[in-house]
């Protein structure tokens, strides 16, 4: 049976052993809260709803199946669940593409049957790439947000990671327990949220992943601000956007960002932050590069 790391949606406060056949439900669950009947063209029955958002009948109507079928797989007893069924649930739920591909994950997570470790390594030639992009922070990412290699830039924006043990490179822990790292994203909130996000959806590819598990349990018993968004069941992969950062040298300014999956190993990002060329950002990053 797979095992995910994580809290009970229904219990944002406490740590509590993770049942991945209860993460489907808890998912699905969160979604449905977020509906109501009039945005989805349904009839309102009666002035008093026990649950907010749809009910689960209401669900099974959008999506074509019967409530029976919803049940068991709420209950994580679906067997055997087609494409078409998670597409046609996704689509009464309004699901992102995320969101689509981490329920796909959940549902087939039911029938794997063993987990491999995903890799660390960055080739050498992706560390020769990065320490050529002198002139813009570089960096790569693997699996549960670690950060495996960086340039030169990167360093100087974000700070020398090099000092950190290699389990503290690792942007949830970065975000959610250090104070600094803190301090530099000037929407924290909006950073945080980024990262819960990432690591929900690579909970869904590896519910079994231990070293994934840890981290959870780590962040969750440090951080209440994790725990509340853990708890949300959000998930996102966030690949472009912009970032405004607060430097404690260089000030206030934006960069934009882009994040790039290695098309030999997707389970790794190189993410690059730039600024148009004549900016006060980009004379700041001019300045850090100094």
């Amino acid at each position: 049976m797979c095992s995910m790391p994580g809290l009970q949606g229904a219990d944002p406060g406490g740590e509590q052993p993770f049942d991945p056949r209860a993460e489907i439900g808890a998912f699905l669950r969160s979604r449905r809260a977020r509906l109501t009947p009039e945005a989805v063209g349904l009839p309102v029955f009666g002035r008093h709803r026990r649950v907010p958002g749809l009910r689960r009948e209401e669900l099974a109507q959008l999506a074509g199946v019967s409530v029976a079928y919803l049940t068991r797989l709420e209950q994580g007893r679906g067997n055997n669940v087609s494409d078409e069924v998670v597409g046609a649930i996704a689509r009464a739920l309004r699901l992102t593409d995320a969101e689509h591909t981490h329920l796909t994950h959940l549902v087939k997570c039911q029938h794997r049957k063993q987990y491999s470790p995903p890799h660390q390594q960055v080739r050498p030639e992706l560390r020769q790439l990065l320490a050529s992009m002198d002139g813009v922070p570089a960096y790569v990412t693997g699996p549960r947000s670690d950060i495996l290699a960086w340039n030169r830039m990167a360093a100087a924006l974000f700070g020398d990671w090099d000092r950190l043990p290699s389990r503290e490179r690792n942007w949830a822990r970065l975000v959610f327990l250090r104070p600094d790292h803190r301090h530099l994203f000037a929407d924290w909130e909006s950073k945080a949220t980024d990262v819960v996000g990432a690591l929900r959806l690579y909970a869904g590819c590896y519910p079994d992943d231990p070293q994934l598990s840890a981290l959870v349990d780590e962040l969750s018993a440090r951080s209440e601000e994790f725990r509340r968004l853990w708890a949300r069941h959000d998930v996102k992969e966030t690949n472009h956007g912009v970032q405004r950062l607060r430097h404690p040298l260089a000030g206030e300014f934006t960069l934009s960002f882009e994040s790039l999956r290695l098309p030999d190993d997707p389970e790794h990002a190189l993410t690059v932050y730039h600024a148009p060329s004549g900016s006060a950002a980009a004379e700041n990053l001019r300045l850090l590069a100094g």
